[in-house]
């Protein structure tokens, strides 16, 4: 009623819709991100959302003008991961190896929360017009190698998931 704006998080990190700061505001998929201040945030309980206030969004119709924005961090802002974690925008690009042969599968394209965690991969030339894309569970037994400095993720598929 009075600007806030509903948030739906697709975050491993709540907080970040909690604290005051900066955040950066992307209108719409063909506009570069701006910044935009977070003045105060709480969650919803039971309802999977956090209600947000901005500064400078003092009225509904200013907070319907950043409806289907998307929020981001700056990278600087990422909090630390642990071991064999990594964040989503790391792996999207990503080139997919099959292991044992070294045979290039595709790229990472998105990442799906779906429960577990899906690396959905855009293939290959030579293969897309058998498959386009196919979804690989992002779990240490299907994915054992990710090497964020070579930019490449090696794989060792179960029978019947690439094909």
């Amino acid at each position: 009623m009075k600007g806030e704006v509903r948030v739906y998080p697709e975050s491993d990190f709540p907080e970040r819709f909690l604290i005051p700061g900066t955040r950066w505001l992307q209108r719409s998929p063909s506009t570069a991100p701006e910044p935009i201040e977070l003045v105060r945030g709480r969650y919803l309980d039971g309802k999977g959302l956090y209600v947000v206030q901005f500064a400078g969004v003092t009225d509904r119709d200013q907070a319907e003008a950043l409806r289907d924005g998307q929020l981001f961090v700056p990278e600087g802002d990422r909090p630390p991961l642990e071991e064999g974690e990594f964040h989503i925008l790391d792996l999207i690009g990503l080139a997919v190896f099959d292991q044992a042969t070294q045979v290039l599968i595709g790229t990472v394209s998105s990442i799906i929360q779906a429960g577990n965690t899906l690396l959905e991969v855009q293939r290959n030339a030579a293969e897309a017009t058998k498959q386009p894309t196919v979804l690989i569970p992002f779990v240490e037994a299907i994915v054992p190698l990710v090497d964020l400095q070579q930019r490449r993720i090696e794989i060792t598929p179960p029978p019947g998931l690439i094909e």
